[in-house]
């Protein structure tokens, strides 16, 4: 079962000013984004629950240095990506 990936126009925004920056990053970027819409338990991607201020969302890793920061809704299978950048910066 595939997942809908659900693309914000802030998200949007704030992809292509990481890829415009991180030119370097954009084919682990799209295979991040990929992978998880096949499946988004993919050891690669080392999803992972966040706390404080970002309780409630998730976050998996495109490389060891940059995150999509997500919410998943599990009932109706889809992910809301809400931010990407270096670790620093989503969180």
């Amino acid at each position: 079962m595939a997942w809908q990936l659900i693309f914000t126009d802030q998200y949007n925004r704030r992809a292509a000013k990481f890829l415009k920056r991180h030119p370097d990053a954009e084919a682990q970027y799209t295979k991040a984004l990929e992978l998880l819409e096949l499946n988004p338990h993919h050891p690669s991607l080392r999803l992972h629950g966040l706390s404080g201020k970002l309780d409630g969302l998730q976050s998996i890793s495109i490389n060891l240095k940059y995150r999509i920061v997500i919410e998943m809704i599990i009932t109706e299978t889809e992910i809301v990506l809400i931010n990407v950048g270096d670790h620093d910066a989503v969180y």
